[in-house]
């Protein structure tokens, strides 16, 4: 069986692979249970901001669901305009729902 704390990391690392995440959110990912890229895959980013806030039992700031849905962006589409590549650039722009 694989060193858990290797594979923790080595699932941190693919997870700063994605444009506008670093380790701290990359930790929030692996947080609500995301273990791979793949798994952001047309999720609704809303929920997955729900689910960071109720299992830290805090609001996190909303810039978070923006990177939410930037994340499920990158890993949903097999093309990308580089303007959505930014976090910042879903503030007012919804993506699968959320």
């Amino acid at each position: 069986m694989p060193d858990p704390l290797i594979y923790k990391n080595k699932v941190l690392k693919q997870f700063q692979t994605i444009p506008s995440v670093g380790k701290a959110c990359a930790m929030d990912l692996w947080t609500i249970g995301l273990r791979d890229i793949s798994e952001l895959k047309n999720k609704n980013p809303l929920e997955l901001y729900q689910k960071l806030n109720s299992i830290s039992g805090v609001t996190h700031d909303i810039c978070m669901l923006y990177t939410f849905r930037c994340a499920v962006y990158y890993a949903t589409e097999d093309h990308h305009d580089p303007d959505k590549l930014k976090w910042w650039n879903w503030k007012n722009t919804m993506y699968n729902n959320g």
